[in-house]
């Protein structure tokens, strides 16, 4: 038995005295079995053998792990950055941020399952009364993917709104406001947060809104602040950063490029609110196209 699993793991060696090996597989099957793991998986077993090292690095394995739109997210980069890579160097490259729209938003595609995420930066939003110093300012921040956030000290009408178009694969995406409740500063080396200027939000609930060129829509409200509550169930909210779901949408690939719009806002002028970073929107995928499809059949029937 020991002989046996010595000559499974020894897959350079090709001695037909010692019984089969990993090393007598075909390297095109390989590569089809490869066709159902993930990219992390594929990369761990390429070091097994010779065999498993060329079907880990074959264009037509990696061909099917890129989204079907890759090339328009090749489209970004700089053409010498790209000429001339393999799919699978491609893929690496691809699963880092493209930054684009003056950087203030980010394409990339997940390392597992090879589907198109991308981030807003706050920079990238129309924010009401971002340019006047006395409601907003810009903080530089080690913690946001953009490296800067909006902060808001004190404003009676509240209003954050965004839009992004762009060639989505298809499938399900659901889309998210990255916030922060109090501010936050390095002091000696440790995170200090401060609440001097968050007021208001426990008030009324904001609204959050999204909206595709293709009809769907989808809404929700949230309290940003409940001080009472929390302490009643020991889940905080301020001094953390929280992501905010507004809804999802599908994109079917019937259409070029889908248009998203977003908006997060509370305009009721009878009080202010303020002590709140915004830092950035997640448009993340969720499922695939045939999920949808088969939780409208099951609905349906």
């Amino acid at each position: 038995m020991g002989s046996s699993l010595s000559n499974l793991n020894d897959g350079e060696t090709n001695d037909s005295s010692m019984g089969p090996s990993l090393g007598d597989i075909p390297e095109s099957c390989i590569a089809a079995v490869f066709m159902y793991l993930t990219p992390p998986e594929i990369c761990n077993l390429a070091g097994l053998n010779r065999s498993f090292r060329g079907a880990a690095s074959s264009d037509f394995v990696w061909e099917k792990k890129l989204p079907p739109n890759y090339q328009d997210l090749l489209d970004l980069l700089p053409p010498e950055r790209v000429l001339g890579l393999s799919k699978k160097d491609i893929f690496a490259v691809l699963s880092r941020p493209i930054p684009f729209d003056g950087d203030n938003k980010e394409l990339w595609i997940d390392r597992v399952t090879g589907r198109v995420c991308m981030a807003i930066s706050a920079r990238g939003m129309a924010i009401t009364g971002i340019e006047d110093r006395r409601y907003w300012n810009w903080i530089p921040t080690n913690e946001s993917r953009f490296h800067v956030v909006a902060y808001l000290q004190q404003i009676w009408w509240f209003e954050v709104d965004g839009t992004v178009t762009f060639h989505l694969p298809p499938g399900i995406y659901s889309l998210s406001f990255r916030i922060h409740l109090g501010g936050f500063a390095k002091k000696s080396g440790r995170r200090v947060c401060n609440y001097e200027h968050t007021h208001g939000w426990d008030l009324k609930p904001v609204r959050f809104s999204l909206s595709t060129s293709d009809g769907q829509e989808a809404s929700c409200e949230y309290y940003l602040d409940d001080v009472k509550r929390e302490e009643s169930t020991g889940h905080h909210k301020r001094g953390f950063w929280i992501d905010y779901k507004v809804g999802e949408f599908v994109v079917t690939g019937s259409e070029p490029s889908t248009e998203i719009k977003w908006s997060m806002k509370q305009i009721d002028c009878t009080h202010s609110k303020g002590g709140l970073c915004v830092d950035s929107v997640f448009i993340n995928p969720i499922g695939d196209l045939k999920d949808y499809r088969t939780k409208s059949f099951c609905e349906i029937d």
